[in-house]
C-alpha cells in the first residue's frame, strides 16, 4: 500500500485526516504552519506496521474553519473526535511543534486515551510562558505581518529561514514555503494567538506512558538542550538528536526520523506481547 484515504470528521469543525494501515492507531500532529501533508514522508512507512493518520488541525488544510476564538482545549477535543472516530480506545501520539504542545495538553486532559507520546521538535509543555523576547520575535516575525495586512505566502520565505537547517536543500526550503502558503490567514492569526497566550496544564511528573523527545541537531526555535529538559522531566523518557535537521526534522530527514520512532513503538508493542 502506497496511497491514503482522506477523511473528513464531523461535526463541523470537520477534521480532515490522510490514513493508511491497520492495526494500533498512530496520529500524527503538525507545527504551527504545516498541515497534514508534512507527514507524507512518514504515513507509508508507518502503514506497514500501523494504523498512520496525520490530521489537518482545526482552521489548517481541508479542516474546516471556525467561529471564535481557539484554546487548545479545542484541539484536544478535535483529538477525543479523530480517535473514536477510528474506533480506538488509545492512540500513539507523534506531535511536532505546535502538534507536541497539544499532544502533551491532550495527555494532562485525556492521559487515559494516550498509548505513548513522541515529542518533535517542541517546546516543554509545562512551562509558564515564552520568554518575553522569544514571544516578541516569534509574533513579529508572523503575527504582526500579517495584521499590518500581509498574506501567508509573504512572510513564508523569511519563517523558513528560521526553520530549517545549515544543510537542508532548496527543495526542503521550498516545501516549508508551500506549507505556510497554504494556511488559512484567519485561523492561522488564531492560532499564533493562542500559542503567544497559552496556559500550562501539563504536569510531566505525571505522565505514565513511555515517552521519546525526538529533536533536530540544528533546531533553533526548540534547541536540543530543550530537548533534553523536556525528557528529564518525564519519568522514563528517552531523547533522540537528528543530526543535519532543523526544527522539522520528519522533512529533513525523513529515514533517520522513521528508523528512531518505529523503533521505539515497536518497543513497546514487544513489551506490551511479554
Amino acid at each position: 500500500m502506497t496511497s491514503w484515504t482522506t477523511t473528513l470528521i464531523a461535526p463541523k469543525p470537520r477534521i480532515a485526516v490522510d490514513h493508511m494501515g491497520a492495526g494500533a492507531l498512530v496520529v500524527f500532529m503538525h507545527g504551527i504552519g504545516g498541515n497534514r501533508t508534512n507527514w507524507h514522508d512518514q504515513l507509508p512507512a508507518f502503514a506497514a506496521r500501523y494504523h498512520a493518520a496525520a490530521w489537518d488541525a482545526r482552521g489548517y488544510g481541508l479542516s474546516d474553519d471556525y467561529d471564535g476564538p481557539l484554546d487548545y482545549a479545542d484541539f484536544c477535543a478535535d483529538l477525543v473526535r479523530v480517535i473514536d472516530h477510528f474506533g480506538a480506545r488509545r492512540a500513539h501520539l507523534v506531535g511536532l511543534s505546535m502538534g507536541g504542545l497539544i499532544a502533551q495538553d491532550f495527555y494532562a486532559r485525556h492521559g487515559d486515551r494516550v498509548a505513548s507520546l513522541v515529542l518533535v521538535d517542541t517546546r516543554p509543555g509545562y512551562e509558564q510562558a515564552f520568554d518575553p523576547r522569544q514571544r516578541a520575535e516569534f509574533l513579529r516575525l508572523r503575527l504582526e505581518p500579517l495584521k499590518a495586512g500581509k498574506e501567508p505566502k509573504d512572510i513564508a520565505p523569511n519563517v523558513a529561514k528560521t526553520l530549517i537547517g545549515p544543510k537542508a536543500p532548496p527543495a526542503i526550503f521550498q516545501r516549508l514555503v508551500d506549507s505556510m502558503t497554504a494556511l488559512h490567514k484567519e485561523s492561522y492569526i488564531k492560532a499564533l494567538e493562542a500559542r503567544a497566550n497559552w496556559k500550562r496544564v501539563f504536569d510531566p511528573k505525571t505522565v505514565t506512558v513511555p515517552t521519546l523527545v525526538v529533536v533536530g541537531a540544528d533546531d533553533t526555535l526548540t534547541p536540543p538542550p530543550m530537548a533534553k529538559s523536556i525528557a528529564d522531566a518525564i519519568p522514563g523518557a528517552r531523547l533522540a538528536v537528528i543530526p543535519d535537521a532543523g526544527h522539522l526534522s520528519n522533512i529533513e530527514q525523513p529515514a533517520a526520523f522513521n528508523r528512531i520512532v518505529l523503533e521505539f513503538l515497536g518497543a513497546q508493542q514487544a513489551k506490551a506481547a511479554e
